[in-house]
């Protein structure tokens, strides 16, 4: 018995160096910050070490004269709208025994905190919700408002994240990299390929990158992730805060 927990613990180890990632930054003219698990140009500085521990304290730490990584802390950390939609993340995180941490790295890491994020795939809001998973849980258009109208609003769009979370994590128990593998490509397409993460770079490295801002986030270590990829994947992605690049608001319109 002591040599198969010896064994699991050593996976497990394994399993997390290969979920995370450095993760490189940069805030650009128009006060948005750039994220990517590589250094694509000379903008981009490392901002966290995917070998390190990190302190969530120093999030909070006074840094008047802000290197990039400071500013790039500091955008995550007191962004306006992650102090607005606190109050929704913790009572979601409450109802749904999801947590909190992971709550913010996922918003921070899908809309970057805009509740009018639109992905060309049709994804909706804070959480960036598809319409096919709001209405597998029981949400619906009506006469007032169509199902993107309501998906838009803060408080449904994080409650449906949190419910599809905490089914995830059923789904695959004390396997962080497989629900949040799930969350951006499907539960499907996790199956499809044997319960690993799909050979997908851009799902390869949003892993990682959540990986990262959940440990940021997180006062504690975060408990260990499977990450049952090949070593030498994909590993370029790029996303923008607020709103990842490819990702237009709605309409004034329909606001």
């Amino acid at each position: 018995m002591r040599w198969v927990a010896l064994l699991c613990g050593m996976a497990l180890a394994c399993a997390t160096q290969l979920a995370r990632a450095d993760i490189y930054g940069y805030i650009d003219a128009d006060g948005n910050a750039h994220f990517a698990t590589d250094k694509l140009d000379e903008r981009y500085q490392l901002f966290m070490r995917g070998d390190g521990a990190f302190d969530s304290r120093e999030l909070t730490a006074p840094a008047p004269q802000a290197a990039p990584a400071d500013g790039l802390q500091r955008y995550l950390s007191q962004h306006p709208n992650l102090k607005r939609f606190e109050p929704l993340l913790a009572q979601a995180a409450h109802e749904f025994a999801v947590e909190l941490p992971l709550l913010k790295a996922v918003m921070a890491a899908e809309s970057g905190f805009n509740p009018d994020a639109v992905s060309p795939r049709g994804a909706i809001g804070l959480m960036q919700v598809m319409p096919a998973t709001a209405e597998r849980y029981g949400l619906q258009g009506d006469q007032r408002k169509s199902l993107a109208d309501k998906l838009f609003d803060p408080k449904t769009n994080i409650r449906l994240a949190a419910r599809y979370l905490r089914d995830l994590m059923r789904l695959f128990p004390d396997q962080l990299a497989l629900v949040l593998a799930s969350y951006n490509a499907g539960e499907g397409a996790v199956q499809k390929y044997r319960n690993t993460i799909p050979p997908y770079p851009e799902t390869r490295n949003y892993v990682k990158l959540v990986t990262q801002f959940y440990q940021l986030y997180n006062p504690v270590p975060a408990a260990p992730a499977r990450a049952d990829q090949p070593a030498g994947a994909g590993n370029r992605v790029t996303l923008t805060l607020p709103g990842r690049g490819n990702l237009p608001t709605r309409p004034a319109n329909n606001q």
